[in-house]
């Protein structure tokens, strides 16, 4: 691992998250988390020390366990406790999000919907990464109108985004704990291959333990606040610190199946 590795350039800077680039190899990049915790677009803004450290853990967590089940994914290794080293890619501007239980935004839209209603196969939805306009929802011969991606492209990313469900939604529930949705992003590496990218964290999802609502672990308690204590910061950062030690459970469970 680079423990300390030297930054190129910085690529591109979100909310939660930085990008640079490796200074000696063009396909390599790092990926930095900040210790913000963001919601409503960033409307919303909170400092919270930790949230870095819980972030990049919990996306290695995550992106190994994808690998080792073969999916093309951008990771390839934690470089320390803030910085993952990652392919280098042009990022769809596209939120691709899978929905096993309708809650949430979903029964706005769909207020005929009752929450709880169970999706079989896996619900999936696109958004249009917009902060101005809210990520309005786009559809497939939307997204090839505007040359974002082909027919092709937009097959393959829902084949591989539901598998990425499924997977993450087994490994989940071989702890007891319901997958509920899931928001992943994708991008092209410099040779032209679609890669799952970005991140995989505490904001990208629902969990909730035992299938109950009410014990969520996500980021959805942070968006549910009206006003933003101390107290519920604190709040917070033990479900994230929690979110990040399961998935290293989960990591565990899988090589200890390999190894069976």
């Amino acid at each position: 691992m680079r423990d300390n590795p030297s930054f190129g350039p910085l690529l591109a800077e979100g909310k939660t998250k930085q990008l640079y680039a490796d200074p000696i190899d063009a396909n390599l990049a790092y990926l930095l988390s900040k210790d913000e915790i963001t919601a409503g677009d960033g409307a919303r803004r909170n400092a919270r020390v930790g949230k870095a450290r819980w972030s990049t853990i919990t996306t290695a967590n995550i992106f190994g366990l994808l690998n080792a089940e073969n999916i093309a994914t951008h990771f390839v290794e934690q470089v320390n406790d803030t910085t993952l080293l990652v392919r280098r890619c042009t990022m769809l501007p596209i939120e691709h999000v899978q929905r096993r239980i309708a809650t949430g935004s979903y029964l706005k839209r769909h207020p005929q919907i009752s929450e709880g209603t169970r999706f079989e196969p896996v619900l999936i939805e696109t958004f249009l990464k917009d902060d101005a306009r809210h990520d309005p929802q786009v559809w497939p011969q939307e997204l090839e109108q505007m040359d974002i991606a082909t027919a092709d492209q937009l097959a393959w990313m829902a084949t591989q985004g539901q598998r990425v469900f499924e997977i993450l939604e087994a490994a989940w529930s071989s702890i007891d704990v319901t997958l509920v949705d899931l928001k992943i992003e994708f991008g092209c590496d410099r040779q032209g291959n679609l890669l799952v990218a970005d991140v995989i964290d505490n904001d990208s999802w629902r969990l909730w333990p035992a299938g109950d609502k009410n014990r969520m672990l996500d980021k959805q308690v942070y968006r549910n606040l009206t006003d933003v204590t101390p107290e519920d910061l604190r709040s917070i950062a033990d479900r994230y610190t929690l979110v990040a030690d399961l998935t290293a459970k989960l990591v565990d469970k899988q090589l200890r199946q390999n190894i069976s």
